[in-house]
């Protein structure tokens, strides 16, 4: 489907943007990747163009001549950052998914991956695909969910008055994985605690009382699952994740298990730690065929290996928060 095609891929520079960049090219497609990270740190083989998407002339720019267009581009925070700074994430998800939906419409593009989030759902055991728009976001992903929400509810708009019945829309689980953002003020769990074990931290101390359960995901798997929903043209939104939930205790034993010099360990329960229980469901995925390949104890274990190799890059990324 890709050999030979022109493929966009916004947010290409990002943790799973690298991955699923390099599964194209595998598949012979030429690459354009369109991103706010710096050039030096753009991925090989592609043609990087380093640009603000929520400017609407550059989001029809980067769209000529594209057969096919991933649209991965997103604002990604820790729960201290979606109640302090809820304007950073709402505010540029509208604006850059709502521009970059149009300008593939108009450009005629062939396929349009939209990626959605974990944070549409309401807090439930099970988080089903159906369910979405029966309920209300969680409190802790109010203004974000609500954003990424509009962006599903624009494909389904443009299928009704337009016919555009080309759009894929996944909706990833907790991801982690090389290129993640390891900023100890504003990324997620994983990359956070990988970087405070591996500089050292002791006592190593972990917002919430650990028990909360989320489902994880590699960067790589969710690339896998993008090429896979676009390829079988899969246009009902599909979760990606493992379908098993993971407690953040767990998380904090897997990685301290993979250094020499254990930390103690303190859980401090008056800090914020999100939602008590999000895994989702994968029915659906796996029903059309899709399989993991990446188990977290593994992508784990790589992610800390590459994070030991990668420093210096760490501070060079670029944050929405920091800009």
């Amino acid at each position: 489907m890709f050999d030979g095609q022109n493929v966009l891929v916004t947010g290409g520079s990002g943790m799973i943007g690298r991955q699923l960049v390099e599964l194209l090219l595998q598949r012979g497609a030429r690459v354009r990747v369109a991103s706010r990270e710096p050039a030096e740190l753009a991925p090989r083989g592609v043609e990087y163009i380093s640009c603000d998407l929520t400017d609407a002339k550059t989001c029809h720019d980067v769209c000529i001549g594209m057969d096919y267009v991933f649209h991965l581009v997103g604002v990604k925070g820790s729960p201290a950052m979606t109640k302090s700074r809820p304007a950073s994430f709402f505010v540029p998800v509208l604006l850059f998914n709502t521009q970059m939906m149009e300008a593939a419409r108009q450009a005629k593009v062939k396929w349009y991956l939209f990626t959605s989030t974990v944070g549409v759902y309401q807090p439930a055991e099970i988080l089903r695909e159906d369910d979405v728009w029966k309920t209300m976001p969680s409190p802790n992903d109010w203004h974000s969910g609500w954003a990424k929400r509009m962006g599903e509810l624009q494909a389904d708009a443009y299928r009704i008055e337009y016919g555009w019945n080309v759009c894929s829309i996944v909706r990833p689980a907790n991801v982690y994985g090389p290129y993640d953002n390891f900023d100890l003020e504003t990324g997620m769990v994983v990359p956070s605690m990988i970087r405070r074990v591996v500089d050292g931290e002791n006592p190593l101390k972990v917002w919430g009382d650990g028990t909360p359960i989320r489902d994880f995901i590699h960067a790589k798997d969710v690339a896998r699952g993008m090429i896979f929903a676009v390829e079988n043209r899969i246009t009902d939104p599909l979760n990606l994740g493992s379908g098993t939930g993971t407690s953040v205790r767990e998380i904090v034993e897997v990685v301290t298990g993979n250094v020499a010099a254990k930390p103690d360990i303190v859980y401090d329960p008056t800090k914020p730690s999100g939602d008590r229980r999000r895994v989702l469901d994968m029915t659906r995925a796996f029903g059309h065929g899709f399989k993991l390949e990446v188990p977290i104890d593994t992508g784990i274990r790589e992610t800390m290996a590459w994070y030991r190799e990668h420093r210096e890059i760490i501070n060079k990324r670029y944050s929405v928060f920091k800009s």
